[in-house]
């Protein structure tokens, strides 16, 4: 957590409050989350501005205007906001950036799996570091013929290869359950053994259940928090993630799990072939 409808709700949010804002500052209180933070203070970030903000994957990059960017990654409990200076800094935000209207953008991170660093850009837009991520799920380079390709004569599990960010990017545990259950496909199933119309199906299947998460703002089930504080409305619309034991809602039979990926991967026997 975040997967890709978490990061496009916070990339939203941002590009409303941060776009055309000017870094006045930067402050760091943490030497480190997922790599050094100090950096941070030497890169000559004030007097820059913030001229848009993409996502690529599950990552976002604030793009500035001298072409480099404020990579972004929420790791597992990454909150990031945008607050006036006279709310006190909260025990777990590591990086404060001022900016010219006032306000703080703050990065918060319990477990500081987080990712805050500044890079150059390429011609695409985004670092270079994001260069060997595959095809975005939301693109029209997500075909059923693509994923059939990109499955062949693989072994691995279908769930753990359609959650392989370098075959497609952003799919994580929770939205690989959701939709290869709505598609009828068993996650245990090898990659290569799924057909070319079903790979179809899951397409179909992923991009719809992304499309209305991201409606809803995407997903909360413990820690993520969009840049306002509020949480992700599409767990209630859950069908098997997290379920194990539970009645199936489609054939009735009772959800099952297993360990795919080093994830819990819940599954129905009963309709998912």
């Amino acid at each position: 957590m975040p997967e890709l409808p978490e990061a496009e709700t916070i990339g939203r949010a941002l590009e409303k409050v941060l776009c055309g804002r000017k870094i006045c500052a930067v402050e760091v209180f943490t030497p480190a989350m997922r790599s050094a933070l100090t950096p941070l203070e030497h890169a000559g970030l004030p007097g820059r501005r913030i001229v848009s903000v993409r996502r690529r994957g599950r990552y976002l990059t604030a793009a500035l205007d001298d072409n480099r960017g404020l990579l972004m990654h929420f790791g597992m409990s990454g909150v990031v906001r945008v607050e006036s200076g006279d709310v006190p800094r909260r025990k777990h935000e590591h990086v404060f950036i001022h900016l010219d209207d006032g306000n703080i953008f703050r990065f918060e991170c319990t477990r500081r799996f987080s990712l805050l660093e500044v890079h150059e850009l390429t011609a695409t837009g985004f670092p270079a570091v994001l260069d060997q991520l595959g095809v975005e799920p939301l693109s029209g380079d997500f075909t059923g013929e693509y994923l059939a390709n990109a499955f062949s004569r693989r072994k691995i599990p279908v769930k753990v290869a359609l959650m392989d960010n370098a075959i497609v990017c952003g799919i994580g545990n929770i939205y690989a359950t959701e939709a290869l259950f709505v598609a009828g496909i068993d996650p245990r199933r090898a990659a290569g053994e799924v057909s070319a119309a079903e790979c179809r199906r899951i397409v179909a299947e992923a991009v719809r259940i992304l499309q209305e998460a991201i409606i809803c703002g995407g997903t909360t089930i413990s820690d993520f928090k969009s840049v306002d504080g509020s949480e992700g409305k599409f767990v209630q619309k859950l069908q098997i993630y997290g379920k194990r034991g539970e009645v199936c809602p489609r054939c009735g039979e009772i959800i099952d799990s297993c360990q795919l990926g080093g994830r819990t991967s819940a599954f129905c026997p009963g309709c998912q072939k």
